[in-house]
């Protein structure tokens, strides 16, 4: 029955493909084209929340911080004149800068040396904080001293001006999307209810409503963030003859990694091509069989990206690879059909061209199915990573792969029929002669490969335990790049880089101090606690409660820049005259604050009605000590154990946090994605080979290449992120391509004689020769990665080609072995 099943499909398969080559190369052609003019609406992202858990909690409250206390997305230009930072002509062309810059569209206001607030020698009374505050271009301020107030005041070093006096930040602020933020929650409540219960027929057209009007509008946001940073660099450009000025910020970040994507995604696709065709013309030596495979490839990235174009699915850094290592996987299939075709014109050379694309396809069909299969199954895998981008490129991958499986097998026995038929004489070839010398030196030293393999799951076993997540954001970009000196040049002299904000709410089992009589009784008609409560933290215990926690924080070696109610105080110390300022004072300086001292001390760090604080820190991002779980551990330790502050009203929150989080989901998604990706394997090896042993002999050489690579990564101590916990779940799928057709061959060659050391050394000569080429080619593809601006990129394509590299070896040397070793075929005795 399944016999004839698959004459039947065969049949069909020559009927509509195979019998007319020209109507089927067309209709390839025009879906080409057809896909070609939708690439005009190719998107990349590169957002903040890219580098996020996809359902990640913490992303829904840190978007409500935002709200509440002014979002984190600013861009910071440091400012370092030639000439000292208060120098006449500096702070002129500084005024002219933050003039020019105030003139961008949707920017809100700028902080700056300039605009805030001195306060150095203001007394701390009514009479006082209701006067004008002063500031810096305010006539008769003395410069010099307002110098020392920025490098000393706990208000502003290390944040407004670095504590040496010559480096300045210049912070941009821009107005809060409303259209943007609400189009946003609209869409996630829907979201979110329908992760609960079926939504209503209303409700599912209006989640869909939504979610065309975010993409459309967030592409919107995107081209004007993109266009107000350009803008923004022009207007820099015009003052590094008088300061040298970098940029910094989330906005700027990932906008520049943008750049990044459209870099990769050109260098990598020329890069891949022309190394494509010279690799095609080495093996073959003919332009036939440069074009065909080309053919292929190109037109599947191209309907792929054309899909992906008219679906509006945005392009990531991580996924930014689905052109070049598509046209890996699909040469891949590629070259083992060629090497096929061209083994059997050599043993059968007088075959019609028909016979010959006939007996190509019925014997490389299966093969070449399951290598498709387990590498779709290997970015499947990815889908449980949790990680937005991640899972993006498992399905884009697995489309692809489906899609170049379906036009390899139209294009290339279509465009074979429109050639003239060729001669070919199979074991003269330099490819010949490499495998047959591997076969040899396999036979030769059999114990000593063994050997090297039990060293290599020692190595793999112990650099696995070194494995760690741990890492810096900087590291992701060379040190050519503006990210890496922008943020370099913060961290050291303007107090870090990274936001991590911790929100700490009001014990409503503790009574206000407002509403105790005793209180009351004391200040008597001085203060009337029934129409003004400042609220729960801006009381004397509370706020000496958060500078102890403040000053905790601000002893630890990875932070930066610490802000909160305790800035605040220490302020209205030195107000003060160093004395902490009694209750009716502090509730006299929260009721006459001025609005424009209130915005630098209060707002920030404190809720409208006082019942939740904030402190903001900036982390270093730079600095080499730097574990973001140890960090957010050990300060809530000291919150909860020594400031004695209940858990439940403790919250950290920041992109800090976010990307913790997803770093923190490595580890087990690591574990998940390679077990997920070998048993799936397994079983399919098992259908293929109806074997246990085989399938098990089969999966080995891809496993160990795989525990392999990331065994060096943690003997290196190169760490895990986004791109390389991809590596495993790739390398065992596309190296196991080879086992299946180094397996599937061997099978078929063994049953001509039995012969177990005959048979590896026909498989070397005929499959090894396929085996070789597609080695080769995937293990330069990936290397080619090597020239991205992003370092990840760079660790992934040179790891995955090493572990290609070690998979291509092991194939022909473990693999072949232990077939001859273990002896897992059924012996023919017609053939003794």
């Amino acid at each position: 029955m399944t016999h004839n099943k698959e004459n039947f499909f065969f049949r069909l398969y020559q009927k509509v493909i195979l019998n007319h080559p020209i109507i089927v190369l067309s209709l390839v052609i025009i879906l080409s084209v057809i896909a070609a003019t939708q690439l005009p609406k190719f998107r990349l992202d590169a957002s903040g929340e890219s580098l996020t858990l996809e359902n990640d909690k913490s992303l829904n409250y840190y978007r409500q911080v935002n709200e509440r206390y002014g979002s984190d997305d600013f861009l910071i230009i440091t400012w370092k004149p030639n000439v000292g930072l208060m120098d006449e002509e500096a702070l002129a062309s500084l005024q002219d800068l933050v003039n020019r810059l105030q003139q961008l569209p949707t920017v809100a206001n700028i902080n700056s040396i300039l605009n805030v607030p001195l306060l150095d020698g203001i007394k701390l009374d009514a009479e006082a904080l209701s006067a004008e505050i002063p500031t810096l271009m305010d006539e008769g301020v003395d410069k010099q001293k307002a110098l020392e107030e920025f490098t000393s005041s706990p208000l502003y070093t290390n944040l407004l001006v670095g504590d040496n006096g010559e480096t300045s930040a210049i912070q941009v602020n821009f107005e809060r999307d409303e259209r943007y933020f609400s189009l946003l929650d609209a869409r996630d409540d829907l979201r979110q209810k329908r992760s609960q219960q079926k939504l209503t027929e209303e409700e599912a057209k209006r989640l869909a409503q939504l979610e065309d009007e975010f993409d459309a509008y967030s592409k919107q946001v995107s081209e004007r963030t993109s266009q107000i940073i350009a803008d923004v660099r022009l207007i820099m450009d015009d003052y590094r003859d008088v300061a040298e000025l970098y940029l910094g910020g989330i906005s700027m970040i990932t906008n520049d990694m943008l750049d990044f994507i459209q870099h990769d995604i050109t260098v990598f696709g020329i890069g891949i091509l022309l190394f494509i065709m010279l690799a095609l013309f080495v093996f073959f030596g003919k332009v036939r069989w440069v074009l065909i495979p080309l053919f292929s490839c190109l037109v599947t990235v191209l309907v792929l990206a054309g899909l992906l174009s008219y679906l509006d699915w945005r392009i990531t850094v991580i996924s930014s690879n689905f052109p070049s290592i598509l046209l890996i996987t699909v040469l891949a299939l590629n070259v083992h059909l060629v090497v096929y075709y061209r083994d059997f014109i050599s043993d059968n050379p007088d075959s019609s061209q028909m016979e010959r694309v006939k007996a190509t396809i019925k014997t490389m069909y299966w093969p070449c199915l399951y290598t498709a299969l387990t590498t779709i199954v290997a970015f499947i895998s990815l889908l449980i990573s949790g990680i937005r981008p991640v899972i993006d490129f498992g399905w884009i991958m697995t489309i692809g792969l489906v899609l170049g499986f379906v036009v390899t097998f139209i294009v290339f026995p279509s465009f074979i029929q429109l050639l003239s038929t060729e001669k070919h004489q199979s074991g003269s070839s330099i490819t010949y002669k490499i495998t047959h010398w591997i076969y040899n030196i396999s036979v030769k030293f059999k114990p000593a490969i063994f050997a090297l393999a039990v060293l290599l799951i020692l190595f793999s076993a112990y650099g696995i335990s070194q494995l760690k997540v741990e890492n810096r954001f900087i590291d992701y970009f060379k040190p050519s790049t503006e990210i890496y000196q922008g943020m370099t040049v913060i961290d050291q002299e303007l107090g870090g880089t990274t936001p991590l904000d911790i929100v700490i709410d009001a014990d409503p089992n503790e009574e206000s101090l407002f509403a105790d009589d005793e209180f009351e009784d004391e200040f008597g008609d001085e203060f009337d606690s029934s129409t003004y409560d400042p609220g729960y933290w801006f009381t004397r215990s509370k706020l000496e409660t958060l500078e102890k926690i403040h000053d905790y924080i601000d002893s630890l070696g990875v932070t930066g820049k610490v802000q909160s109610l305790a800035t605040t105080t220490k302020v209205l110390k030195e107000m003060n005259e160093g004395e902490y300022p009694d209750e009716l004072t502090l509730s006299l300086v929260h009721k006459e604050m001025p609005d424009d001292v209130r915005a630098t001390l209060l707002d920030p760090y404190l809720s409208e009605d006082g019942d939740q604080t904030r402190i903001n820190i900036r982390v270093e991002e730079t600095n080499p000590d730097l574990k973001r779980s140890d960090l957010i551990a050990n300060i809530n330790d000291f919150i909860v154990n020594e400031a004695g502050i209940k858990q439940e009203h403790v919250h950290f929150t920041g992109m800090l946090v976010l990307y913790n989080n997803m770093l923190q989901s490595l580890f087990d998604s690591q574990i998940m994605t390679i077990g997920v990706v070998y048993l799936a394997i397994l079983l399919m090896f098992l259908v293929l080979f109806r074997s246990f042993v085989l399938a098990i002999l089969a999966t080995i050489p891809n496993a160990l290449s795989a525990a392999l690579v990331l065994g060096i990564m943690g003997w290196m101590g190169v760490p895990m992120d986004m791109m390389t916990i991809t590596i495993a779940a790739i390398v065992i799928g596309i190296a196991v391509d080879n086992s299946i057709h180094y397996v599937h061959r061997f099978k078929n060659e063994f049953k001509k004689d039995n012969d177990y050391l005959a048979t590896m050394e026909r498989c070397h000569g005929s499959i090894g020769k396929a085996i070789y080429y597609t080695g080769v080619t995937i293990i330069v593809g990936f290397a080619i990665l090597a020239l991205s601006e992003f370092i990840p990129s760079i660790y992934f394509g040179l790891l995955t080609g090493f572990a290609m590299a070690v998979a291509l070896f092991l194939n022909l040397t473990l693999l072949p072995l232990m077939l001859i070793t273990v002896k897992p075929l059924k012996t023919d005795k017609s053939n003794n």
